[in-house]
């Protein structure tokens, strides 16, 4: 999986990126939504709109989950054991949207880090969501 300086750059990036997972969480469910309408089915309650303060809360938990996930990388399935359970069992959200979400948080990233986003990096965090998006996955099986 991740190599010791892969987690280590993960951590560093969403250490940096904590203070706006609003605003990246709310652009990333937006890409979502736009590019994949379907996955809006689960949102239908919520004004869904650009910028609208549903997407920027939601968006923001989102963010610090995968935040939290990230520091602790090497026990993800105990970590994300309630989101696991919750998303599986309470709101039965097609485990295809974790992954469409995770590319689109990808290119959200890549737009708010710039030039940081270099090729390691974006390996490295294309790793882990892919690993965060199993483990969010797991409780289906």
């Amino acid at each position: 999986m991740l190599r010791k300086r892969e987690q280590k750059l993960i951590i560093e990036i969403w250490d940096r990126l904590t203070p706006v997972a609003e605003e990246i969480g709310a652009d990333a469910l937006f890409r979502l939504f736009t590019t994949c309408p379907g996955s809006k089915t689960y949102f239908n309650h919520l004004d869904i709109s650009a910028r609208s303060q549903h997407l920027r809360t939601h968006g923001e938990k989102i963010v610090l989950a995968i935040a939290d996930g990230a520091r602790n990388i090497g026990q993800l399935s105990e970590t994300m054991a309630d989101l696991q359970t919750l998303h599986a069992y309470t709101l039965r959200i097609d485990p295809t949207n974790f992954k469409l979400f995770t590319h689109c948080l990808l290119v959200t990233l890549a737009g708010y880090m710039g030039e940081d986003f270099t090729p390691v990096a974006h390996r490295a965090m294309d790793k882990y969501l892919s690993a965060f998006s199993a483990v969010l996955a797991e409780k289906f099986r």
